[in-house]
């Protein structure tokens, strides 16, 4: 089932340096750009980290640092990547938890403007696991009976998941084809800073997701506890979930 777009729908896969979210940095993306009118388009490139690569990390993907070393930075191709990425929503394969927040740290740390906030998110992993329980080989062997050749190359596996989720809506008659819909069911809950540490409750307040203060109203922990704020700002906490706190604390000090 071809993809029902009302704006373009940008899948993409990170290859990085490790997974912390908040100090690992990307080292191959690749974008799967689909138009509403079908037109495809792709952006890939290899990036230098200018940190070194995860041992653990190579051995997944098989990038090692010569394979890298006179490769760009993310600061010489970011600009170019936010103008690509302009207007589009997001998907990917277990992007949400891990991707987005990764590419948007690289965009703040490099002073790049790009809101995500006015995205969709659309996971592939939330669904086949909200349906299936499997991982992303077996998801395409699953979905498209087909086995996934150069599995952790950016490009192998952007592609895989565009045609994963084309199969998806083939095989599910209660998922619909709708960008909305699918945004939605790819969550399990409503983040307010792209890496889960604070989420929305049933009425639109952000809550803690985590530690002492889970399911508190953030506000209210920052009025009653203000060194809670300086200890985050201070940790290691993803720059995003920084911000969000910190638009947060001064809304509710100016009262906006």
């Amino acid at each position: 089932m071809e993809l029902n777009l009302k704006r373009p729908l940008a899948f993409f896969d990170l290859e990085t340096t490790g997974i912390n979210v908040a100090h690992d940095r990307i080292i191959e993306i690749s974008v799967l750009k689909i138009h509403p009118n079908g037109q495809q388009e792709w952006f890939t490139e290899r990036l230098n980290p200018g940190i070194p690569i995860n041992p653990q990390a190579s051995a997944v993907h098989g990038i090692t640092e010569e394979d890298i070393k006179d490769c760009p930075s993310f600061r010489e191709i970011g600009k170019n990547l936010a103008k690509f990425l302009e207007g589009c929503d997001l998907a990917g394969y277990n992007a949400i938890r891990f991707d987005i927040p990764l590419l948007a740290e690289e965009f703040l740390r490099e002073g790049i403007e790009f809101d995500f906030r006015k995205r969709k998110y659309i996971d592939v992993q939330i669904i086949f696991h909200k349906k299936e329980q499997r991982t992303l080989s077996a998801a395409y062997n699953f979905y498209c009976n087909r086995e996934l050749s150069n599995a952790h190359s950016a490009k192998a596996d952007t592609e895989a998941t565009y045609e994963i989720l084309k199969a998806q809506l083939d095989r599910y008659d209660d998922l619909e084809n709708d960008i909305d819909k699918l945004s939605g069911f790819s969550y399990h809950s409503r983040f307010a800073d792209l890496a889960g540490r604070i989420i929305y409750n049933s009425k639109g307040q952000e809550i803690f997701n985590f530690g002492k203060h889970k399911g508190e109203l953030v506000e209210k922990v920052l009025k009653n506890e203000p060194s809670y704020f300086a200890w985050m700002m201070e940790g290691d906490f993803p720059e995003y979930t920084k911000k969000v706190l910190t638009e947060i604390k001064l809304r509710a000090f100016t009262g906006g």
